[in-house]
């Protein structure tokens, strides 16, 4: 069984920083978007996924690591000897219905003798009078692994998304404030059945970028073009944002790379609330006017705009 450690390339006392960043690391070197003439690429992006799925879940990365589950997230067997049900040796069988362990003479009892000693403290006779008869719980179904694309606006304004599941339907989501590319979302029972009930549906979220918006945490950063008319005498225009266009007062006198702040239009965060967007002001100049070279050549900006940089 595969370690998720080993899958995404992490020491066991790795930080759940150094996970997440081993994990986007390689979705994005190993997603089927990339990949789609290597089949063998989907299944490391399948596994990963898994890997990530135990190792982002204190719980389960706590359970992994004290030997409670396999790296499917599915119960371990005692004593490291899962299996099918059964004890698994060289497959022959041995008396009771139980398979060797390479020896057809091996007596279970000894076995558990030198686990728990004789007796072992517990009442009844035979080879597991001190062990109680316990078994493993009945194994839950697998795991169903799903991506979902997903448009930098959407993820931006948290619009419901539609997806298909393996069993033909479809079911709309809500997606999780601070969703980016990697998050994961659990569809409890969305999985394969099984015989200690039915496992879940993972879905790995991969957030689209845009053609002008950039994100930056929350917040969403956007240059925007501006005449020299709205940059010197000031103007009110219109500003594109996830939620739609708002107007803009422009001030007189607005320099190139002057940043203005639109409150609550970025993304949704964790903590409540949403980020801001970030308009950084590019004066757009038009090539060979010479109407505008004309004006110039009988004005020039007396100022030294450099001084301060020492030349």
């Amino acid at each position: 069984m595969a370690d998720p450690y080993s899958t995404l390339g992490v020491a066991k006392s790795a930080s759940e920083a150094e996970i997440k960043s081993a994990y986007r690391k390689l979705a994005k070197e190993l997603h089927p978007d990339k990949n789609k003439d290597n089949p063998k690429a989907s299944e490391k992006f399948s596994d990963v996924t898994k890997a990530y799925d135990i190792l982002s879940d204190k719980t389960k990365r706590a359970q992994f690591d004290r030997g409670e589950i396999d790296g499917e997230g599915n119960p371990a067997m005692p004593f490291g000897y899962g299996g099918g049900g059964g004890f698994r040796g060289d497959q022959r069988t041995g008396p009771g219905g139980f398979s060797g362990f390479g020896n057809e003479s091996s007596d279970f009892g000894d076995i558990f003798e030198g686990l728990f000693g004789r007796g072992g403290g517990g009442s009844g006779g035979g080879p597991f009078g001190g062990f109680g008869g316990r078994s493993a719980p009945p194994q839950k179904g697998a795991n169903v692994a799903y991506r979902l694309s997903v448009s930098f606006i959407d993820a931006a304004t948290q619009a419901p998304q539609r997806i298909a599941l393996a069993d033909g339907a479809t079911i709309d989501l809500k997606l999780p404030a601070g969703v980016e590319t990697g998050t994961q979302m659990r569809l409890a029972g969305k999985g394969q059945a099984g015989p200690g009930g039915t496992g879940d549906g993972i879905v790995t979220i991969t957030v689209k970028d845009h053609p002008f918006y950039e994100r930056e945490g929350a917040n969403i950063r956007l240059d925007l073009p501006v005449t020299l008319n709205e940059a010197v005498k000031g103007a009110k225009i219109k500003v594109p944002t996830v939620d739609g266009p708002v107007m803009l007062s422009i001030p007189a006198g607005s320099s190139s790379g002057k940043v203005m702040r639109l409150k609550g239009k970025g993304f949704s965060q964790k903590s409540g609330g949403r980020g801001d967007q970030l308009v950084r002001l590019m004066v757009d100049l038009p090539a060979d006017d010479e109407a505008l070279i004309k004006l110039l050549t009988e004005w020039t900006d007396p100022r030294d705009v450099r001084a301060e940089l020492g030349v």
